[in-house]
């Protein structure tokens, strides 16, 4: 492109208006486009422009050269100051020159494999004395390395390919409860235990359900509390296992705090409950029938969206009357059966025929009378599974939960 005939701003006007950009060809470098731009600059004395027609100029080489407006902004500054457009930037020739060698960061990992890994002051002080005391030539560089670039060098993969340690995950050293998955044979009362978390909003926690399920019978105690300190949850705890109508025999939970601690274990002896177990690392079916739970029963029922603390008591005196009978006396689960096959392989089937409620399974048990806590019978729980269908009580769950959440809905608005 001939654009040396543009010597006027309104040439350069009349350009921009009827001219789309110009792309400049890949073998043109940047001393073209350099000189290309002084030579505008000097053409149409920049230096003595009024603002407006400076602009224009800009706009002008802009769509010309190709080049951004900051480094346009550089490019005209540099022309103002000394009256040149020149390559100031020159690329590096060469990197950084390496102080420790590859035999260097070898070194370094037969060091830490002789002495398991020490600290990194640990280590700097045992390459010194390698160098200083016992004239060990090869730690020349490295006993003057400083900790903080000896733990870079642990980083490098020359440093990886010759020194990588594995670990299994360390148990917790916590003495309270036993280390296993609870083993019912075949009897209720056993308990497992999980924590369900009603969502966050604005920073804000929400309140919190605890979900016991009995291992045999899949019988369901679901109960909400503010919080899961000791002062919130001991009570709401003490009350959800009280409404179980058989013994309770076991209490499994993950490795939360929340159980984890003295005040739950008092309860539990208190209670005289015989075993507290807790998950094991690498076994995530140790809780697995709470987990699931968590979803069919708390999250189906309840959601997941935030509910503020306040609203505990309102929510588990719904867990309390309406969504545990529905679950325990109206709600049909499946049950397991295990086949061996002609291998010896054990599977688990899930028949149409072993389909009931928690209720029901408990009432098949063998001797399932001898479970039952003192001063509850069969003829009571009879009747609380008997008192309406499972149409009605179904019936009867979605009413109470549109008016707990209608009653969440316009007090949270009042309170806002």
């Amino acid at each position: 492109m001939n654009e040396t005939k543009l010597n006027t701003i309104a040439q350069i006007r009349e350009f921009l208006a009827g001219t789309a950009d110009v792309y400049w060809s890949p073998e043109e470098d940047d001393k073209a486009r350099y000189a290309f731009i002084r030579n505008v600059l000097s053409r149409f004395d920049y230096r003595r422009l009024v603002r407006p027609d400076k602009g224009l100029i800009r706009v002008y080489l802009g769509r010309t050269s190709g080049y951004s407006r900051a480094q346009l902004a550089r490019l005209i500054r540099q022309y103002l100051d000394c009256g040149r457009v020149v390559q100031r930037y020159a690329a590096p020739q060469a990197g950084f020159a390496r102080t420790y060698t590859d035999a260097d960061v070898r070194l370094l990992s037969e060091t830490d494999a002789l002495h398991s890994t020490l600290s990194g002051l640990a280590t700097k002080k045992l390459m010194e004395r390698a160098y200083q005391i016992f004239a060990d030539a090869r730690y020349e560089r490295l006993a003057l390395i400083s900790v903080a670039h000896l733990y870079n060098l642990r980083k490098r993969s020359g440093y990886l390919r010759h020194r990588q340690v594995w670990t299994k995950t360390r148990p917790v050293t916590i003495a309270i409860g036993e280390r296993r998955a609870p083993a019912p044979n075949n009897r209720p009362g056993y308990l497992r235990l999980d924590t369900v978390h009603q969502g966050d909003q604005d920073g804000v926690k929400g309140l919190y359900h605890i979900n016991a399920v009995d291992c045999v019978t899949q019988y369901e105690g679901v109960a909400t509390c503010e919080r899961i300190s000791e002062a919130y949850l001991i009570p709401v705890l003490a009350e959800l296992l009280a409404s179980f109508p058989f013994v309770i025999l076991g209490f499994h939970v993950d490795n939360g705090s929340e159980y984890i601690n003295r005040h739950v274990a008092e309860l539990l002896n208190k209670l005289l409950i015989e075993e507290f177990t807790k998950s094991r690392s690498r076994h995530s079916n140790d809780n697995a029938q709470a987990e699931s739970k968590n979803g069919a029963i708390v999250r189906k029922h309840l959601g997941y969206s935030h509910i503020p603390q306040r609203f505990a008591a309102l929510v588990n005196a719904f867990d309390r009357d309406y969504l545990n009978p529905y679950v325990n006396f109206h709600r049909p689960c499946l049950f397991a059966e295990t086949i061996t096959d002609a291998k010896g392989r054990q599977r688990k089937r899930y028949p149409y025929k072993l389909m009931m409620t928690p209720y029901e399974k408990f009432k098949s048990l063998p001797l399932a009378e001898q479970f039952l806590k003192p001063g509850i019978t069969f003829i009571q729980l009879d009747v609380l599974a008997t008192t309406m269908s499972d149409n009605e009580a179904a019936e009867r769950l979605n009413k109470a939960r549109t008016t707990l959440f209608k009653t969440i809905s316009n007090r949270s608005k009042t309170a806002a």
